[in-house]
């Protein structure tokens, strides 16, 4: 049995595809299980339409081009942890020509930018997969539309959020004008994202697609992957996260708010790496402190808290 509590190795392509739908597969994106990804992923947020791109980064700087459009205002303001402010390479100014703007959660309202777009990320990743309340949440977003701006949802691990939100997927899309998707963070895809919306969104973010580079020839096995992921582990999510409380409990830490956490420790990233291999499996990267993120998915499920408990004992001994 894979003892392994992160870090989940890629299953073959056969055990990802599951059963295949009974439609050709698509042309540049246009029908097929793509069609029936698209489809499925729209019921589940509540939108009108949704729309398969290649890549989240690629996603989410569509999304922003075409608010920045529809807005006339190019500025985007967005927290100064988010994800185009730190692993896009600054795509959205150089590309797009947008500036991003770093606004907290608690300048919303009085950023002194003129913002025609609010990009929110839930959960915040770079805090340690954190979730507001349902109540903070709202109120950043209400805040962002007094001040007549659309407001873009970073949901690339929107689907296990709902159990700390305390409420169902459309739901929560139903909070924004744009929302963003990802395939393979949690639901074990191949690749691939979404972008949800109302009809008219996704039609300008499909010719933005195109400008983009994003309709490739065929993609319909990442969207079998994705459907996979939809059918199988999207249901599993939940159990997931009730079983991070328990791993964490085991190791003294504060409950996640998803089935992810980051994890800081002092010492050598290569060292950490090697003895926490079959503990945490996972990579740990350079800073003030050693940081990982913890991912407890199937595999994990395996572990008690006891064993856990024990194996965490064993590595803070051989760290000394």
């Amino acid at each position: 049995m894979n003892r392994q509590l992160s870090g989940v190795r890629k299953k073959s392509l056969l055990e990802m595809l599951g059963p295949v739908p009974d439609v050709d597969p698509d042309r540049y994106g246009d029908g097929g299980p793509v069609a029936v990804l698209e489809n499925r992923v729209a019921r589940l947020l509540g939108t009108e339409a949704a729309l398969f791109v290649p890549t989240g980064t690629m996603a989410q700087q569509i999304a922003l081009r075409c608010w920045a459009d529809r807005t006339h205002n190019p500025i985007v303001a967005m927290h100064p942890r988010a994800h185009p402010l730190h692993h896009e390479d600054d795509a959205l100014t150089v590309l797009s020509g947008l500036r991003p703007v770093k606004v907290r959660d608690d300048e919303v309202g009085t950023c002194p930018e003129p913002f025609g777009t609010l990009l929110v990320e839930v959960p915040d990743r770079e805090a340690g997969f954190v979730l507001p309340t349902w109540d903070e949440l709202t109120a950043v977003v209400d805040l962002a539309r007094e001040r007549d701006a659309v407001v873009h949802l970073d949901g690339a691990r929107l689907w296990e959020s709902t159990v700390g939100l305390g409420k169902p997927l459309a739901e929560i899309a139903g909070l924004f004008d744009s929302v963003y998707v990802s395939f393979y963070k949690s639901l074990e895809g191949i690749s691939g994202a979404a972008l949800a919306g109302s009809e008219d969104f996704v039609e300008q973010a499909r010719v933005w697609r195109h400008r983009y580079g994003g309709m490739l020839f065929q993609q319909w096995p990442a969207a079998l992957s994705a459907l996979h992921g939809l059918d199988t582990v999207l249901p599993r999510l939940g159990t997931y996260v009730e079983h991070a409380k328990v791993v964490a409990a085991a190791m003294d830490l504060p409950e996640p708010h998803t089935h992810q956490f980051a994890l800081h420790l002092p010492g050598d990233p290569a060292r950490l790496t090697e003895l926490s291999g079959e503990f945490l499996g996972s990579f740990w990267q350079d800073g003030p402190l050693a940081k990982t993120e913890v991912t407890v998915a199937e595999p994990a499920l395996g572990w008690t808290a006891d064993e856990v408990s024990a194996a965490w004992a064993e590595l803070r001994a051989a760290l000394g």
